[in-house]
């Protein structure tokens, strides 16, 4: 079963998150922010990450960038989630590794949509 890292500082966001991709037969992990996602992709890579932008600690574009510098971190395929959904965020969203960018708020079925459109259900 692949493994998708659901990053968001809003843990009601992280949990509606994960019932829908759960139903996508994904396994589940999840983080506050970027630096938790970190240690979790330096302990386990998971082939997906759900990505929000503003965090503290560490917010997504750092994370990302500091992924795929990663060993194995050019592998899981990382969807860019947020309401920063101008076309300068987007593409420096992208620019840094992102696969894909759905905006907040999301439901079932453009998160499955997204996620199908990169390979991964």
């Amino acid at each position: 079963m692949k493994t998708c890292l659901i990053v968001d500082d809003s843990r009601v966001v992280r949990k509606v998150a994960a019932r829908i991709i759960h139903d996508l037969k994904f396994n589940i992990v999840e983080a506050g922010n970027g630096a938790e996602a970190l240690k979790a992709c330096r302990e386990s890579m998971p082939d997906a990450v759900l990505l929000d932008w503003n965090m503290p600690v560490m917010n997504g574009l750092d994370f990302l960038r500091a992924l795929r510098r990663e060993d194995g971190g050019k592998k899981p395929l990382v969807v860019f989630c947020s309401i920063e959904n101008d076309a300068e965020h987007i593409n420096e969203a992208i620019r840094s590794g992102a696969d894909e960018f759905i905006m907040k708020p999301f439901d079932a079925d453009i998160l499955e949509s997204k996620f199908a459109e990169v390979g991964l259900v």
